[in-house]
């Protein structure tokens, strides 16, 4: 029984390995798609003044959700095109190594959503957030090429970085500050990305 189960994890992950490429180019439109998602939700934030924790912290959860939701339809598709199996062993693998930090951050959101605060108690979500999230780029990146464990460790330190100003009493952070900062990170940069994988993807179907 012991053997049947090493047998398939390890096929499981030398089907990873070799798929590594592939995953990267199908990466590309996912992240163009949480980019934009991303860029639109500061813009609602701002635009209509969604400035309380709790409006924040729901604002940013229901936009998780929306990425989240998009990222597995956007999967689903390119799995039917190439004819595979949507939820496949790999893809399995993929998103155990994400649950448990995506869940962490949803349980960050849900205390602020429920949780009387201040804007320095936003701040600190939105660092959980960003390093969270890092960690989640990070496992699922083991099984790809290490752009996106690079990606992951991104947030992660800048996660810190922001939490170290924080230590610090740099009270500077209006919750306008917030949503340009989420907007940010979790917008442009994504974007930013998204258009580097499709970018050097078409250099080398061109070369």
């Amino acid at each position: 029984m012991e053997s049947n189960w090493a047998a398939e994890q390890l096929q499981t992950i030398r089907t990873l390995m070799e798929r590594s490429a592939v995953y990267r180019r199908a990466l590309a439109p996912i992240m163009l798609f949480v980019g934009f998602a991303g860029v639109l939700t500061a813009a609602v934030g701002l635009i209509f003044r969604f400035n309380s924790p709790k409006a924040f912290s729901g604002l940013w959860l229901a936009a998780a959700v929306v990425a989240i939701i998009g990222t597995l339809l956007i999967a689903r598709k390119q799995a039917f095109k190439d004819r595979e199996s949507f939820w496949s062993p790999p893809t399995r693998r993929v998103a155990q190594a994400m649950l448990l930090p995506l869940a962490a951050g949803c349980l960050a959101g849900v205390v602020g959503l429920f949780r009387l605060g201040s804007t320095e108690f936003s701040f600190v979500i939105m660092i959980a957030w960003m390093v969270l999230y890092g960690c989640a780029l990070y496992s699922a990146g083991f099984f790809m090429q290490r752009g996106l464990r690079l990606f992951g460790c991104g947030f992660v330190l800048i996660g810190f970085g922001l939490l170290f100003t924080e230590i610090l009493g740099c009270d500077l952070i209006s919750f306008v500050g917030l949503h340009i900062l989420m907007g940010f990170f979790f917008g442009v940069f994504h974007l930013a990305y998204g258009a580097y994988l499709y970018l050097t993807e078409k250099g080398k179907n061109a070369a």
